[in-house]
């Protein structure tokens, strides 16, 4: 009996979130006389047959509203009829797709897989990468996709459109975690998929078998890459030996560890930032006491309603159980532990989770691990002591350690002469092995561009420190970062003591901890750059950012302040964690004077007050920064909390004094460096006659006079003298003779 089929009018989806997903919308009537569901598949004939994913829509019942790539797809137009009717689909055994030089050059097959998984294709179809998350296929965390993707493509990847060549089985596939993708002519996926919740990941590279009765499905047909021994974990193998020795006790003797006092149950929380590699660490380790692997992606469970969520953790944990009681060793892993069990406001289903994760831990033979980048995040009753007892923390890698990750990130890569690894690495404060793949992937769609056809293409050290500037790092993704424009000291005019101040007090402790480590001191914690307004305090800070290669964020004036209780507070450890996460960093707080004002005098139901104890505490709390710096600026220092002022906080007071005239002419000569000036426009004059002016008023003295100029005549093609003249009646000095005596001498009478 032949499938039941409906003619309807096909419209182009007005809705963004529908956009190039693959998905029709139907009319819920229309969905029931068809005998369909949401996330069904349809087949689609128009011009030419394709598939898509169906679900309810609002329009009216003889319409299907389609997205603008499914559109494309039939061979339709808006407007057009279109039959629609319920489509068989097979899981997917292979996709091979083709697509832009620069998309084969930059995403690899893994990326590709991770971006289609839970659509369904047809050969021929055009196929967006952008994830399929309206209804998230199993075992898909779609913002890991959308991260991967834009760090390989930059943001042109939301418009990328790839062709699928061929697939297998023909006709209408889904693509599963098991489905090997590839190009077409070229490699395939070469590592195991994502494991989906409830999925058994073996230790060894061949596939993992399970007991009768397990209940488990297949495994995965994909080839599977051998886990990365511990060894080799640059930067993190003494944590993987430790978590070695927790799992060879509790799986081989844990009557040991009950004869001693303690108990056969291991529950350990690994903590770390984004991309350090805290899954790859659990794997190794997994392999090396011969154990396998149950991964739940928490922020996938998450995201589901909550009767999927629970039937979801629950499926995960019932084949870690079985697992374990069949005689395997297994670690059940939950990644991003955060998204399930969060700290602020956790659902029902947390309590349920809870529970039942206190039931396994207790099964002889498993060992629970949780992963977090955010451990502050995660709900306290995890860390109990009859869960979740012990903690593991692995480190941001440091120079040497960044410099080992390249060298073998591009082991079998080829690399023109002259590459210096090192160079690379000190340009990356706060990369993790994740961000240094992601410059591996641009530095070879570099080389790949500029590869002529003749020779062997090389990547070359250009190529690396090209990619280095594109990719972001993770721990900065979130942060409003700080833009230097390529600035750097050498390239601000005069202020030699300034910027001595600021090199010692801000660079120093970064460049040579050693030498502080020598002489038994402690570097200085933050800095305050105070001054007239318009005198270059932020620029000085961004050429201060640019020399040193920091990490800066920046936060401007009163952006953490809060209505919410509790929100302001938080935004402040959340800012300090970010900068931790992204260490060697600096912390830019411009117009401090409005974040951190007196303690007493405001009248906002004690916001501010609380911001500044928050800030407080980070500067100089319990737990001390490492590797970050604070920086505030301000032109009325006066108004600033005397506490965040001294020693051990913002202990370093920095004045920048207004320009004299040899630095008002340096900063004419560099505002009016594009600017025609005619024959009679003397800058050195100029510059001794603007007395009272700040670095702003002179560049909009030049600014003024070609507008001057303009107002005279639009073809007009140099600034005169004359224009000059005007422009000082129109722009005044803005310092006030009184304040600046203030500031000059605020250093002599700091609170404190």
């Amino acid at each position: 009996m032949s499938a039941p089929s409906i003619t309807l009018v096909a419209r182009l989806a007005a809705s963004a979130a529908d956009s190039r997903r693959g998905v029709v919308r139907l009319h819920p009537e229309v969905l029931d006389a068809l005998g369909l569901r949401s996330w069904d598949a349809v087949t689609l004939t128009g011009a030419r047959v394709t598939t898509a994913l169906v679900a309810a829509g609002d329009g009216p019942p003889g319409q299907a509203t389609l997205d603008d790539v499914t559109l494309s797809n039939a061979g339709l137009s808006d407007g057009a009829s279109v039959v629609v009717a319920p489509a068989a689909v097979e899981p997917a055994r292979l996709v091979r797709l083709t697509g832009s030089q620069l998309a084969r050059a930059a995403l690899t097959p893994e990326t590709v897989r991770l971006a289609l998984l839970g659509k369904v294709v047809t050969g021929g179809d055009a196929v967006s990468l952008l994830p399929q998350d309206i209804e998230p296929a199993p075992g898909l965390d779609a913002s890991a996709a959308r991260r991967r993707v834009a760090g390989a493509l930059g943001a042109a990847w939301t418009s990328e459109l790839l062709t699928v060549a061929t697939v297998e089985p023909a006709g209408a596939v889904a693509v599963r975690p098991s489905t090997v993708v590839g190009w077409e002519g070229g490699a395939v996926t070469g590592e195991a998929p994502v494991a989906a919740a409830g999925t058994v990941r073996p230790a060894a590279a061949a596939a993992a078998a399970t007991g009768p009765g397990s209940g488990t499905s297949a495994t995965p047909t994909a080839p599977v890459t051998p886990p990365v021994p511990v060894e080799d974990l640059v930067g993190n193998t003494d944590a993987a030996r430790r978590l070695v020795e927790w799992l060879e006790l509790t799986f081989d003797r844990p009557e040991l560890l009950v004869r001693l006092g303690g108990t056969a149950k291991l529950g350990v929380l690994l903590v770390g930032p984004e991309g350090v590699g805290k899954l790859t660490l659990v794997r190794s380790t997994a392999a090396a006491v011969d154990a396998s692997c149950v991964e739940l992606a928490a922020p996938g469970a998450a995201a589901l309603e909550a009767r999927a969520a629970s039937e979801r953790v629950h499926e995960a944990l019932r084949i870690a159980r079985d697992s374990a009681r069949n005689g395997t060793r297994t670690v059940l892993v939950i990644t991003d532990v955060e998204a399930l069990l969060p700290a602020a406001e956790p659902p029902p289903l947390a309590t349920l989770v809870i529970d039942a994760l206190r039931d396994a831990v207790m099964t002889p033979g498993l060992a629970l691990v949780a992963t977090t980048s955010a451990p502050e995040s995660v709900d306290p009753r995890l860390r109990g002591p009859d869960l979740v007892d012990r903690e593991l923390g692995l480190a941001l890698p440091d120079v040497r350690t960044r410099t080992e990750l390249l060298r073998r990130l591009l082991a079998g890569v080829p690399t023109a002469d002259g590459v210096d690894l090192r160079a690379v690495a000190e340009r990356t404060p706060g990369f993790v092995v994740a961000d240094l793949a992601a410059v591996r992937r641009e530095a070879a769609v570099q080389a790949a561009l500029r590869h002529s056809g003749e020779g062997d293409p090389q990547v070359c050290q250009q190529d690396l420190l090209d990619a280095v500037g594109s990719v972001r790092p993770i721990s900065m993704s979130s942060s409003e970062t700080l833009r230097t424009g390529g600035i750097t000291l050498d390239q601000v005019g005069d202020m030699v003591e300034t910027k001595q101040a600021l090199t010692e007090a801000v660079l120093w402790p970064l460049q040579y901890p050693d030498s502080f480590a020598r002489l038994g001191v402690s570097a200085p914690r933050g800095v305050l750059v105070y001054g007239p307004p318009g005198c270059g305090k932020t620029f000085l800070l961004r050429a201060l950012a640019g020399t040193g290669q920091l990490n800066v964020i920046a936060v401007k004036g009163a952006e953490l302040l809060d209505k919410y209780v509790g929100e302001s507070e938080r935004a402040v450890r959340e800012l300090f964690r970010r900068a931790s996460d992204a260490a060697p960093s600096l912390v830019f707080l411009d117009e401090i004077d409005a974040l951190a004002p007196r303690r007493g005098q405001s009248s906002d139901s004690g916001v501010a007050d609380r911001v500044v104890a928050a800030l407080l505490t980070e500067l100089d709390g319990a737990q001390p920064l490492r590797d970050v710096i604070v920086v505030g600026a301000t032109n009325r220092p006066e108004l600033i909390d005397p506490a965040l002022l001294r020693p051990g906080r913002l202990e370093r007071l920095v004045y920048v004094p207004p320009p004299d005239a040899a630095a008002r002419a340096e900063i004419l000569r560099a505002a009016g460096r594009n600017t025609p000036l005619a024959a009679d426009v003397d800058l050195d004059a100029l510059g001794a006659d603007l007395e009272g002016y700040s670095a702003a008023d002179c560049a909009a003295v030049l600014r003024e006079a070609a507008l001057t100029a303009m107002r005279e005549s639009l073809d007009a093609v140099s600034v005169t003298g004359a224009h000059i003249a005007a422009a000082r009646k129109a722009v005044p000095a803005s310092l006030d003779p009184a304040q600046l005596a203030s500031l000059e001498g605020y250093a002599e009478r700091r609170p404190g």
